[in-house]
């Protein structure tokens, strides 16, 4: 089990980075998930990392990357909802890399 200290709180991860409990997440700790990946979240990002967690609200589970595509491009439209907007977002692996960072399970059809 990995730890990330986030301000006072040690925050538990699996062996892929992943929150362990998913209710430790916060603006706090995405940033500091995403700054460990060497990204700067800035709007654009957390467009997409809001539209995740409502996505899992509402199926509970993490979209694989083609499920991502559609509900991106369904809620916010083509220009934001195709593989190439997403992969330069989340370093080519879209599905994977954003769930960790919206503090949600990894999909379970990524390695």
């Amino acid at each position: 089990m990995n730890c990330m200290t986030v301000g006072a709180r040690a925050i538990e991860l699996d062996k892929d980075g992943f929150l362990v409990d998913l209710s430790d997440w916060s603006i706090d700790v995405a940033t500091a998930l995403a700054a460990a990946e060497d990204i700067e979240l800035g709007p654009e990002h957390w467009e997409i990392l809001e539209l995740l967690r409502s996505f899992y609200t509402e199926f509970q589970l993490s979209p694989a990357t083609r499920p991502l595509i559609k509900y991106t491009a369904l809620k916010l439209g083509p220009d934001k909802g195709n593989s190439l907007h997403l992969n330069r977002l989340f370093k080519g692996t879209p599905a994977k890399l954003a769930a960790k960072l919206a503090g949600l399970p990894k999909p379970t059809n990524c390695l």
